[in-house]
């Protein structure tokens, strides 16, 4: 399991190479749940999600070795991209493995900063797997990594360092990387802060994995927050979610869509669903806040095409 010390070693890395985000906050929001609400902005990231954090703190610990050979990953989108401009920024060729289904400007946006797409059918992971072996690259999985851990705990050492009054954070959860690397980081930090993840009631591989004692897989996982449908909940995250996170909780389909939109309209953020699950659990009332809460706003990478379901 990473340290505090690593996790602030990968925060130092970073520092200079990608954004700071803001914590950003709405008076409406405050009013309707009852409660003071910040949120962390982590969609105006470098690629437009949370993502860069971990791989490219990934990225940063290779070998020349491994460097020379290329990477590859394995993604619904968002770590796609975010490899893709990590590896370019570090020179380093690099290959993502998506599914066909996957959302178009995803795909686009890998390509754009100089990825090789792979659009596979089938087991994702499996492919993923046959293309690195076939192609002797380095794996980079998108998720279940330390390294890519300790890149995402840089983010929960920002929230505490902005706001060292928060009280509880609410994490979107698809395969585990973003709230095991938070939970981590401000649980060593603030032994006492509450941690609650949130994902898709149809992509709940995580609260499966819990209730089983393990980590599962479900790999027929879909949602309108494709981003949090991971088909795994991941080994190395798995034992620190069990340990440093306090609940996690399920949010219907009919509530990501609801959440997106008063997000949208009360604070003018473009976030996908993905990083309105906080929002739904607190529409759905299995959240309420309780003091300071920070809310982390994972991504906007979203597909316009799927702007019509946004509207009311």
């Amino acid at each position: 399991m990473p340290t505090l010390e690593e996790i602030r070693a990968a925060a130092e890395q970073l520092r200079g190479r990608i954004h700071r985000t803001p914590l950003v906050s709405s008076s409406a929001l405050d009013a309707q749940f009852g409660g003071e609400l910040v949120l962390k902005a982590e969609l105006f990231q470098k690629t437009g999600s949370f993502k860069v954090r971990g791989l490219l703190t990934k990225l940063l610990q290779l070998t020349p070795a491994e460097r020379e050979r290329g990477v590859v990953t394995v993604s619904a989108g968002n770590a796609a991209g975010a490899l893709a401009w990590a590896a370019r920024d570090a020179g380093i060729p690099a290959t993502v493995v998506m599914a066909k289904s996957a959302v178009p400007a995803k795909i686009e946006a890998a390509r754009g900063y100089g990825a090789t797409v792979e659009l596979v059918e089938g087991d994702l992971l499996a492919e993923y797997e046959r293309i690195r072996r076939e192609r002797d690259l380095t794996g980079v999985h998108p998720f279940d990594d330390d390294h890519v851990i300790t890149g995402h705990g840089s983010l929960g050492l920002e929230l505490l360092e902005d706001r060292p009054d928060l009280d509880t954070v609410l994490v979107p959860i698809g395969g585990g990387g973003l709230i095991s690397g938070v939970a981590l980081a401000v649980k060593l930090v603030k032994p006492g802060i509450r941690v609650i993840g949130i994902e898709p009631e149809q992509a709940d591989v995580v609260s499966r994995s819990l209730a089983a004692g393990e980590p599962q897989r479900l790999p027929g996982a879909r949602s309108i927050a494709d981003g949090l449908a991971a088909p795994i909940c991941g080994t190395r995250n798995f034992p620190i979610i069990q340990r440093y996170v306090d609940d996690v909780v399920r949010v219907s389909e009919d509530a990501l869509l609801a959440a997106t939109r008063l997000v949208m309209s009360r604070t003018k953020l473009a976030l996908e669903p993905a990083a309105a699950a906080p929002f739904a659990a607190l529409l759905e009332g299995s959240i309420k806040l309780d003091g300071v809460t920070a809310a982390v706003v994972s991504g906007g990478n979203l597909d316009v095409a799927k702007l019509d379901l946004l509207r009311s």
